[in-house]
């Protein structure tokens, strides 16, 4: 697995669903998809959302092999 930031490339908005899936090995459609279900169910999800936004770093750039 790898390290849970939010990428550079392939986000939305925030980056933080395409994050969670490559974090847990799935694509980042189906974790936006999780995401947009579960907000029609009770419960904090766009308040989570927004803090792991806040907190999760951004993917350090690559360096460029000179």
């Amino acid at each position: 697995m790898s390290a849970l930031t939010r990428p550079r490339d392939g986000r939305w908005i925030g980056g933080v669903c395409a994050g969670l899936a490559r974090r847990f090995g799935i694509s980042a459609k189906t974790m936006r998809l999780i995401f947009v279900v579960s907000c029609l169910l009770p419960g904090p999800q766009f308040l989570i959302y927004l803090a792991l936004w806040l907190l999760l770093p951004n993917e350090k750039p690559s360096s460029a092999a000179w």
